[in-house]
């Protein structure tokens, strides 16, 4: 049995309600994006990145739009050292873009940090010590004013340091396990801090109150945050921060709710990696900005090529269900969603709609790099017509007639029922041409001649049937009926031409012309047919035989031995 006795809250409510970000229903700009994937993200990979992989990483990040890049920890390895070392040396950072790199408040490790990034043209020298109760009482075993000490402390020699070391520094300094320390003492303990750096609204200095551990409901942490933003010092010269992780599953709400409670700057990783359960997911934050109408200044037009990067530089994996970037995301494998989508996009379409609201889709997969055939419709066994007529209408232009949709449906669901695997849309095409598209056995139109007297049609219509071919003199209201009624004389069983359509199937003066045809024979069943030409009559006589042909088992049985049946020659005669 699980005890949940054994466990309470850890969190620190603010002294005082802080509220105002309840009464924003919408973020209305957004923050200052800073990447921790090659520090806070790259310590938590199994094996860390090598020296050629992070610069790759970090080319990435520029090519996404980051501006702020938190390169390592230089002085916890070798690795992390020289890659700082090779970016500055190598004149790799560009003009707009800003380092970081992360310390300890221990005097050796920010002598150290210093010796890597001195000659940057631009780095925020990132310096914290843990504040939370939990650290006081179980790992330092020192008073809040011993650990303030430690802060004040780090802060007077980073400031000493960046005298005296080549460089273009700014600072930023966080109370590490924020969320577990009471907020008051959070900030005094910045507050301290920022009297020592005397930031100013031209040099402001950054103070992060990071999400270490999620320990409440994202509510709390942004009555925090609100509190805390209104009750440091400097505030016209302080960037505040945040830096949540992922432990209670919420990052991405404490991140939005801290910008709406007064955070202008929020410290992720790409697709969530990080420490433990990971940091907040910076493709989820910036896309859920960008799908409420806010530029987020982070580009993931080709999520694909990022996935790719990502994938095989961390050997992690972006799970199919991801938001925005999963190979699922958009996936519809349910008929009724499909149907809805496809009638959506056909609405979005024909309206020229500009606006984006397609049932199911909060986002256009286009604009991510992403397709609708490959990544929206998708066909199993819960699959619907809708769906598999938009994905033939999208990617091979046929428009098959909606009865005619319902019925290779359930083909397709049931060839995927039975074969137990999700089909391709080329899959899908082949069902359809394969059973109704051209079929010419066991009985095929080889050759057709029409004159017209007088509003009929009157036809020399040759048919093989079982590889013997007859020529039938047939007439009618049309060219399409006098051939129907040619095929009943020849297979001698009586069926009633019920639907027709056709469309264009290409553009341009040799076009294709598709038909689909549906046949009901005297026993009252019906079959449907499909065919293409470039003469839309010649397509429609296509869509004919196809249909006759797949009753061909009652005719066939029928004609055994394709013994010709006599038409009568009146008609054909006077019309001579």
């Amino acid at each position: 049995m699980m005890d949940a006795t054994k466990y309470r809250t850890g969190y620190y409510p603010p002294p005082e309600e802080s509220f105002d970000w309840v009464k924003k229903d919408h973020i209305e700009k957004a923050p200052v994006w800073c990447s921790v994937d090659l520090r806070d993200g790259n310590q938590a990979l199994i094996v860390p990145m090598d020296l050629h992989e992070k610069l790759e990483f970090f080319q990435l990040l520029i090519d996404i739009g980051f501006k702020e890049i938190e390169v390592g920890f230089p002085a916890a390895s070798e690795t992390e050292y020289i890659f700082l070392r090779t970016i500055i040396e190598k004149n790799m950072i560009p003009d707009d873009v800003t380092i970081q790199v992360l310390t300890q408040c221990r005097d050796h490790i920010i002598r150290r940090t210093f010796e890597a990034i001195k000659g940057a043209p631009r780095a925020i020298v990132h310096f914290y010590n843990s504040t939370s109760v939990a650290q006081r009482e179980q790992v330092f075993k020192k008073s809040k004013e011993e650990i303030k000490e430690i802060a004040v402390e780090g802060a007077k020699l980073v400031k000493q340091l960046s005298g005296e070391y080549d460089g273009n520094f700014l600072f930023e300094y966080s109370p590490e396990s924020f969320t577990g320390t009471e907020p008051e003492y959070a900030v005094e303990v910045c507050n301290a801090v920022l009297d020592i750096m005397e930031p100013t609204p031209e040099r402001p200095m950054i103070i992060n109150l990071p999400v270490t551990v999620e320990m409440s409901l994202p509510h709390v942490y942004a009555n925090q945050i609100e509190w805390c933003s209104k009750n440091l010092k400097h505030r016209d010269s302080v960037i505040l921060s945040t830096h949540p992780h992922n432990d209670r599953g919420t990052g991405v709400a404490d991140a939005e709710l801290a910008v709406l409670a007064g955070a202008q700057r929020v410290e992720c990783c790409l697709f969530g990696n990080g420490e433990r359960t990971g940091n907040v997911d910076a493709v989820t934050l910036a896309m859920n900005m960008y799908t409420h109408g806010v530029d987020p200044g982070l580009d993931f037009s080709n999520m694909p090529a990022i996935i790719e990067k990502y994938e095989r530089l961390t050997n992690m994996e972006v799970h199919a269900r991801q938001p925005y970037a999963g190979s699922l995301v958009f996936a519809a494998f349910s008929g009724s969603h499909q149907d809805a989508i496809a009638k959506g996009m056909t609405y979005y379409r024909q309206n020229a709609q500009h606006e984006w609201n397609c049932p199911y889709i909060p986002l256009d997969p286009t604009d991510i790099g992403r397709t609708y055939d490959a990544d929206v419709i998708r066909i199993n066994s819960q699959s619907g017509k809708g769906g598999i007529g938009f994905l033939l209408e999208e990617n091979f232009g046929y428009s098959l007639p909606p009865k005619m949709r319902e019925e290779l449906g359930y083909r397709v669901k049931s060839i995927s029922d039975h074969l137990h695997k999700e089909l391709s849309v080329r899959e899908v095409c082949d069902v359809f041409e394969q059973t109704y598209l051209d079929k010419v056995a066991p009985l095929d139109v080889t050759e057709v001649a029409f004159v017209e007297k007088d509003g009929v049609v009157f036809g020399n219509v040759t048919i093989e049937l079982n590889g013997v071919s007859h020529t039938y003199k047939a007439q009618g209201n049309g060219r399409l009926n006098a051939v129907t009624n040619a095929i009943k004389e020849a297979i001698g069983m009586y069926f009633q031409l019920e639907k027709y359509s056709e469309h264009s199937l290409d553009v341009g003066s040799t076009s294709r012309a598709c038909s689909y045809v549906r046949v009901r024979w005297d026993d009252k069943t019906t079959s449907w047919g499909a065919g293409t030409d470039t003469d839309i009559i010649r397509s429609g006589i296509k869509a004919l035989v196809s249909a006759v042909n797949m009753n061909a088992e009652a005719f066939a049985a029928k004609n055994p031995h394709a013994t010709a049946i006599p038409a009568t020659e009146r008609a054909w005669a006077a019309a001579k």
